[in-house]
């Protein structure tokens, strides 16, 4: 284990309260979500990973950069699970990446177990931590969480809104030739091919979309977005996305951390929202210190409806497989 220190600490430390963070995985997502945890002096950061090494050089290097980038907190890079005790977050980047070809679904079965043995083994250490999943299939690897763990759901998030939210922003910020901060939208459904950004509800600097694209623009850029995982993995060729997955995933736990009550789009546990009941599946939610405070039902039209149930079909396809390999 390494321990880096990048900060002095003031007299009263005592008094100081500093949320921690693990992220389990040093991959490329994991270790970028890492630096940028600390680059926003969001918590002390705990960086795991099951080979030996590698979280500890990551973690050597990244304390080497805080000087020169004004960090004020620590991280841990470390093999054992003992090191990420009292976590406030616990996010599972861990699992096989996608190659080209592959879908999401595809890594199934290796990743659901991943999944299952890092819950089996960090939830005994911080008991009281919420955990977001960023590990794919993401919306039935978040329901595989849920169930290994016993938690109430509102303390198991996955992360692909917000994220799939932020490419759709950028591909009408790029189309329009404005800055991607003018551009909101909402991105719900599966983290998939089937995923549903609502135009109803996307607007550039308060003016609808609609009024500024012609329909054959939009949906292209709705298809763009579908599969902008997988342009970014034909691109590379070897591993997919990582910058904007990790700062995804740190809007997410900047929110829990801060209880922001932040409306954000993450694949919550639906109980009869939007029509839907036990799954896991993108929606806007209130994101604060509990957690998913509470599901946010936007009005949809009857096409985004039917597009967000198509979806959820999808995903449970995908969940009953899951059920039956691992016995939920």
């Amino acid at each position: 284990m390494i321990v880096a220190s990048v900060s002095l600490q003031p007299a009263d430390t005592a008094a100081i309260t500093i949320p921690k963070v693990t992220v389990i995985g040093a991959g490329n997502v994991g270790a970028s979500l890492a630096q940028n945890l600390l680059a926003q002096n969001l918590a002390d950061v705990v960086l795991l990973d099951i080979v030996e090494g590698r979280p500890q050089g990551l973690a050597l290097d990244m304390a080497e950069a805080c000087p020169l980038e004004g960090c004020t907190h620590h991280i841990t890079g470390t093999n054992d699970y003992q090191d990420t005790a009292g976590s406030q977050v616990i996010v599972i980047t861990a699992g096989l990446p996608r190659k080209p070809g592959m879908s999401r679904d595809d890594l199934l079965n290796i990743n659901g177990n991943i999944v299952l043995e890092v819950m089996t083994k960090a939830l005994p250490h911080s008991p009281d931590a919420h955990f977001v999943l960023v590990t794919n299939p993401l919306d039935v690897m978040a329901y595989v969480a849920w169930q290994a763990s016993g938690l109430p759901p509102n303390r198991v998030i996955g992360q692909a809104g917000v994220l799939d939210s932020a490419r759709f922003r950028t591909f009408i910020a790029q189309t329009l030739g404005v800055p991607p901060h003018d551009v909101s939208t909402m991105v719900l459904g599966g983290h998939g091919d089937l995923m549903v950004p609502l135009i109803s509800h996307t607007t550039v600097s308060t003016i609808p979309l609609t009024e500024l694209l012609p329909a054959v623009t939009i949906r292209q850029l709705v298809d763009r977005t579908r599969k902008g995982g997988a342009e970014i993995v034909n691109h590379l060729k070897t591993g997919g996305a990582f910058y904007a997955p990790a700062a995804a995933t740190a809007t997410m736990v900047a929110a829990i951390l801060q209880d922001q009550s932040a409306i954000l789009p993450v694949s919550a546990y639906l109980d009869g929202q939007y029509g839907l009941e036990v799954i896991y599946l993108g929606v806007p939610c209130h994101l604060d210190s509990t957690g998913v405070a509470s599901v946010v039902e936007l009005s949809l039209t009857e096409d985004e409806q039917a597009a967000l149930e198509s979806s959820a079909r999808s995903v449970r396809q995908t969940l009953h497989k899951a059920r039956t390999l691992f016995s939920l």
